[in-house]
């Protein structure tokens, strides 16, 4: 975890620099100049943008690369519990988040750089990316786009091995736009002339063809999801196909369909990259990929132990409709192997939509307690947000806690063992990886 140095600096830039986003690229490609055009320096870029599964393409994309011997850097954002999540450098065996003083030390000179300009803190920890990523040597470097695409902090990395595309659906609408052709059109802006693309599994066709045709218009070598590649289920096993053939591999060790999908997304992209992966690198890669916060099963740890005897308790940070369907498909699928009746604990943030979240469980879940977000001052209250998941068709309450909901659940169900989804929030996620003592590693 991140230890004082590194929070002290951050919470310095906090209190001079205004928090959230500011799209564009000029403050951040000034602060880059002052700092010698780290960007410029980098291993071939992987970069991934979309609304669902960018973190899951990146933790695949990370497995397949280091199964394969490769030394990866990987930017991912935003955090769970410690700020250090967000740089994994590249190590011999596996990456390792930051240590605090390598960080903390990044953190000043970046500020120092800066001079006081105005920036947003962003912007700040994406030179940081960069900085960090440019002095510490790796083969290739994975980047997370933070919101968007065309003007993130991240677009200034100008000929990327590969721009990767994942699902396109509503989020973010105040900075991106009201319509999904739009979202893709601004997802799209990390596109260049030339480099490769791959475009993942896209459930708007109107999304794919904004993504195809600006693709095509910037003349970049394609692949896309269903036409140049796929992925699917047979015998229990993932088949990936693409036009080198067929690879018959594990299932993937991260839960739900659509990680079929983001694994093949991810196959691709390195591919697409110029990295050769084995079948053997790529099993591997399925049984050892880990995205923490994403359909994680919480098998021990303090607010674990406080559940019914014998829960199935899973953690997403999935905070969206499109989250919301791919995460009841996971649990559908799982209902149909091992029949358990499925609880929701489900905290949200003011900037999503709530109801379009809930109503992706509507027949599946039994009942939703609702609790604060504590980690944000975004929160939506609790018993706003049980008006949400009624007026969805599901029954709810509010509760003041998930160790509350849990403790709850265990005094008044006395059925079988349930199975239990605590979700709608990213910051919900890490706030209960910190208190149930599983922090990311």
């Amino acid at each position: 975890m991140t230890t004082l140095a590194a929070d002290r600096e951050i919470e310095a830039l906090m209190a001079l620099h205004p928090k959230g986003f500011d799209l564009s690229l000029d403050r951040v490609t000034r602060l880059l100049e002052r700092l010698g055009n780290p960007q410029d320096l980098l291993p071939p870029v992987i970069h991934i943008a979309g609304t669902n599964g960018k973190g899951s393409c990146a933790a695949f994309s990370r497995a397949l690369l280091e199964a394969a011997g490769h030394l990866v850097h990987v930017h991912t954002s935003p955090h769970l519990v410690s700020w250090a999540e967000r740089y994994r450098l590249a190590a011999e065996g596996g990456g390792k988040l930051v240590d605090d003083e390598t960080f903390a030390d990044a953190i000043a000179r970046v500020a120092k750089a800066n001079d006081g300009q105005k920036i947003t803190v962003f912007e700040i920890l994406t030179a940081v990316t960069f900085i960090l990523f440019s002095e510490h040597p790796a083969e290739a470097a994975i980047i997370e786009v933070g919101l968007g695409g065309r003007f993130d902090a991240t677009n200034v990395v100008a000929r990327p091995a590969v721009s990767v595309i994942m699902p396109v659906s509503m989020d973010h609408e105040a900075y991106l736009g009201d319509r999904v052709e739009l979202i893709a059109a601004e997802k799209a802006g990390i596109m260049k002339r030339g480099c490769p693309v791959v475009i993942g599994a896209q459930e708007s066709e109107t999304a794919l063809q904004v993504l195809i045709e600006t693709a095509e218009r910037l003349e970049c070598p394609t692949f896309v999801y269903g036409q140049d590649f796929l992925a699917f289920e047979e015998n229990g096993r993932m088949v990936y196909q693409d036009e080198d053939g067929l690879m018959d591999l594990p299932p993937p060790r991260l839960p739900g369909r659509h990680q079929f999908a983001n694994a093949a997304a991810a196959i691709a992209a390195v591919k697409a990259a110029g990295f050769e992966i084995s079948h053997r690198a790529a099993e591997k890669a399925m049984t050892h990929v880990a995205w923490p916060g994403r359909m994680q099963k919480l098998a021990q740890g303090r607010l674990a132990e406080l559940a019914p005897k014998g829960a199935d308790i899973w953690l997403d940070g999935g905070h969206n409709p499109g989250a919301g369907v791919v995460v009841a498909e996971a649990l559908a699928e799982q209902e149909e192997k091992n029949p358990r009746p499925l609880f929701l604990i489900s905290g949200m943030i003011n900037t999503k939509d709530q109801s379009g979240y809930f109503r992706a469980f509507k027949g599946l879940v039994r009942h939703v307690y609702t609790v604060p977000v504590s980690l944000s001052d975004a929160g939506v209250p609790n018993d706003e947000l049980a008006v949400r998941a009624t007026e969805a068709g599901l029954t709810a309450e509010p509760v003041s806690s998930v160790a509350n909901a849990l403790m709850l659940l265990r005094d008044t169900w006395d059925g079988p063992a349930p199975r239990i989804l605590i979700g709608g929030s990213l910051y919900l996620a890490g706030a209960v990886l910190a208190e149930n003592g599983t922090p990311p590693t």
